[in-house]
Parts: C-alpha cells; sequence; structure tokens
C-alpha cells in the first residue's frame, strides 16, 4: 500500500521544467544547423583529453531547407544580411540520449556594426541534438594536438525580448 501511495506521489509529482527553455520571450526565427563540433587533444593536469574548440555548421530553415546563416566559434550566429551575435552560454542540461551534445540556452549581444535579422535577438536555445560528442578513445601523448571532426545536428531557436 505504502509503494502504491508512493508511485502515485511520483506520477502526479511536477515535472522539473527544462531549464535551456528561457522564461519568456519571443521566437524570431528556428532553424536547423548541421555542421560539426571540432575537438583537440590536448595534455591537461599530466593526461590527455578532448577539448572542445568551436563548432562549424551551416544554418538552414526548416521550412524552406534553404540556407540563413552560419554557426560558428565565440559561439557566433551570422546571419545572411551580415548581422551576427555571439553568444555566452547559462543553462546547459543533457540530452536524454548520452550519445548525443547537450541542450543550451545562450544569452547574446550583437557583433560588429551589421544591423539585420539578429540585431534584437537576445537569447538562443539549442535542442534536438544528434550527434557531436568528443571522442571517447584516440587521444594520448602520440595523438597530441590531433583534431576530431565530429558532425552533429541542432536546432537553434532565436529569441528576441516580449514587446
Amino acid at each position: 500500500m505504502l509503494i502504491t501511495f508512493a508511485l502515485l506521489v511520483l506520477a502526479f509529482a511536477p515535472q522539473a521544467q527544462d531549464p535551456t527553455i528561457p522564461a519568456a520571450g519571443h521566437i524570431l526565427y528556428m532553424v536547423e544547423g548541421r555542421g560539426m563540433q571540432v575537438y583537440r587533444c590536448t595534455a591537461q593536469n599530466g593526461s590527455f583529453q578532448w577539448t572542445f574548440e568551436s563548432p562549424e555548421a551551416t544554418l538552414f530553415d526548416i521550412s524552406t531547407q534553404r540556407q540563413v546563416g552560419s554557426h560558428g566559434a565565440g559561439p557566433t550566429w551570422t546571419w545572411k544580411d551580415g548581422s551576427a551575435i555571439v553568444g555566452k552560454v547559462l543553462q546547459k542540461t543533457a540530452s536524454a540520449d548520452p550519445a548525443n551534445i547537450p541542450w543550451l540556452l545562450l544569452e547574446t549581444h550583437p557583433t560588429g556594426s551589421a544591423s539585420g535579422a539578429l540585431s534584437n535577438v537576445t537569447l538562443v536555445r539549442r535542442s534536438g541534438t544528434h550527434g557531436g560528442n568528443a571522442p571517447m578513445a584516440g587521444c594520448d601523448a602520440e595523438h597530441r594536438d590531433t583534431v576530431a571532426r565530429i558532425p552533429y545536428t541542432a536546432t537553434y531557436t532565436f529569441y528576441t525580448p516580449t514587446p
């Protein structure tokens, strides 16, 4: 009886909200990123490990499949109109599948002087990830400074402040 009660409590307990979903904001764009997560084999504290360097992805409009921009080091997102934003991670949560890179919420700021599609974006969410994790092996003294380019896809959602 006690076990049944405990299971009922768990079944109806509120589920933890995904911390990568912004509390407020207006979705401006939702795109698919397709590309590589780049890692380098580095020595750290007497051992070797794969260290994340940068993403290298092309951004595609989900409905038309047309290229709309790119995603690179910084992390930076650049639109075809020349507008660009750079992000800083605010929240991170593991993907439901450990084979995929985590989901992120990033605060963003415009870079450069170009105004355009990304000028008012304040948050970017990375979700729906597939692939992209660092290799599990192959990083040792013999492979120091080796670069691994791991394919990945993700959904990037761009938010502007709620009016």
